[in-house]
């Protein structure tokens, strides 16, 4: 599903964002990526869809270069930020939900099954008409999804997806994103907090200075964590898993 090859980025002030990284995910994947902050989790993710450009390398989405084709990566992969604030535009919760389709200039009909299923699909749409400032924090979270999915993206990219929220707004974006895994997305999420993803994610992988320093199966990593600066997750969230 995602190719990435030999993969630089240098920021303008010449600090280097990402060194050579290399990966494949396939299809169906629920993957992690852990590292402290500057590990370059988030230069990573704005990479997958072309909102950052490589100084070298190449990724492939579904076969196709993300450079030849941004807007083809940019309705294959939905990224949702960390800050959902900042992705929420629309005056009502059905209207920011169908933002996207919108811009993509379908028929209403369709418009209106894809934000229909996306609310469904997060538990929201007994909010539809309501303003989105009136949201918890975990509302606006899975908001923020359900706007991804409605552009019907088969890859959803999670930047710290549980940061700032409480523990009822945890629990609601974890039982939305595992339950999106189950029904076959690819789901690839960031975090600094292991506790949060231990019982749901296969894989993971750890960064460090732009690099990608351990990746496998999550119960062969989890013992390295340290090294990327993470902390080992608690007993009780690892019996989850």
């Amino acid at each position: 599903m995602i190719e990435i090859r030999g993969l630089n980025h240098r920021f303008a002030d010449g600090t280097q964002g990402l060194q050579d990284i290399s990966l494949t995910i396939r299809a169906g994947e629920f993957v992690v990526i852990a590292g402290c902050n500057g590990s370059g989790k988030t230069t990573l993710f704005r990479h997958l869809n072309g909102l950052l450009k490589p100084d070298s390398g190449d990724i492939r989405i579904g076969g196709v270069s993300v450079a030849a084709d941004i807007l083809r990566a940019r309705q294959m992969v939905g990224l949702v930020f960390q800050d959902a604030d900042s992705q929420i535009v629309g005056e009502t919760v059905y209207a920011d939900a169908a933002f996207g389709p919108e811009n993509l200039c379908l028929p209403v009909d369709e418009i209106a099954r894809r934000v229909a299923t996306a609310l469904n699909q997060v538990g929201l749409e007994h909010l539809a008409d309501q303003p989105p400032h009136r949201l918890s924090g975990g509302e606006k979270r899975r908001l923020a999804i359900a706007g991804i999915l409605a552009m019907e993206s088969p890859i959803l990219v999670l930047d710290e997806p549980f940061s700032n929220l409480d523990y009822p707004g945890i629990l609601q974006v974890q039982s939305c994103i595992a339950g999106l895994h189950a029904q076959g997305r690819t789901i690839i999420l960031s975090t600094h907090d292991m506790d949060k993803v231990v019982g749901y994610a296969s894989r993971l992988i750890l960064m460090r200075q732009g690099r990608v320093i351990q990746d496998g199966p999550l119960e062969d990593i989890l013992p390295k964590v340290e090294a990327a600066g993470v902390k080992m997750p608690c007993k009780c969230a690892m019996n989850r898993k």
